[in-house]
């Protein structure tokens, strides 16, 4: 395991009730109407921490949502765990947590091309997910939520970053919980050393679930 891993009135009139709009005064043009959001599909977590419910970027990262919709329908998420935690800073919480199949064959499908945040317009902001990875083309069936805002890990100029294919909409109050979870001293190779979750949180399913209203993750 030698991934490198570094987060949407109703208006209503009276019956019989005619409402017309005054046009625009002269020389000013008229109201555009408001771009239609991006397509998502939504996804929950069942995690022995809690329930994580993600928007899926199908639209703005094709790809690369394309790929982690293989996962969840494929059933490949199912049984495994969040085995990763990187803890900058505790307060605020800074970091990320890290999920997937840890290359087992029997889970893991083939690498993808990678899909740039500089293409997708996506962003490492607090609950973002994104695609681990040990260098562009080689991400597979590992994932990684931020805690907090990183830019850095964007791609900028020759810096390839990391792509980015969702949010968190419910559910970050399980993510803390999950950063902020015991580790091993010892378990882990070269920088993750001391990252890795001991127990590990365990991923009981992976389900597309129905959308709900939108709104800021709890």
């Amino acid at each position: 395991m030698r991934t490198l891993a570094l987060i949407i009135g109703l208006l209503s009139a009276a019956p019989a009730v005619a409402q017309t709009q005054a046009p625009p005064p002269p020389g000013q043009p008229s109201a555009s109407p408001a771009p239609t959001p991006a397509a998502t599909t939504q996804v929950t977590l069942i995690t022995d921490a809690g329930p994580i419910v993600l928007a899926i970027e199908t639209e703005k990262a094709p790809t690369t949502a394309a790929n982690f919709l293989k996962y969840v329908d494929g059933r490949r998420l199912d049984g495994t765990s969040f085995y990763r935690t990187v803890k900058v800073q505790a307060e605020p919480r800074y970091g990320f947590i890290q999920f997937g199949t840890q290359n087992d064959p029997k889970r893991t499908l083939s690498p993808i091309a990678h899909e740039p945040t500089s293409k997708t317009g996506l962003s490492h902001v607090d609950g973002a997910i994104s695609m681990a990875m040990a260098a562009p083309g080689s991400a597979r069936g590992d994932f990684f939520i931020i805690v907090g805002n990183t830019p850095a890990m964007d791609a900028d100029g020759a810096n390839p970053g990391y792509a980015v294919f969702g949010r968190v909409i419910q559910g970050m109050d399980v993510v803390h919980r999950i950063m902020d979870m015991p580790t091993s001293p010892t378990k882990g190779e070269g920088i993750m050393k001391g990252q890795m979750l001991e127990p590990t949180i365990p991923v009981k399913t992976a389900r597309r679930t129905a959308t709900s209203a939108g709104g800021p993750a709890s």
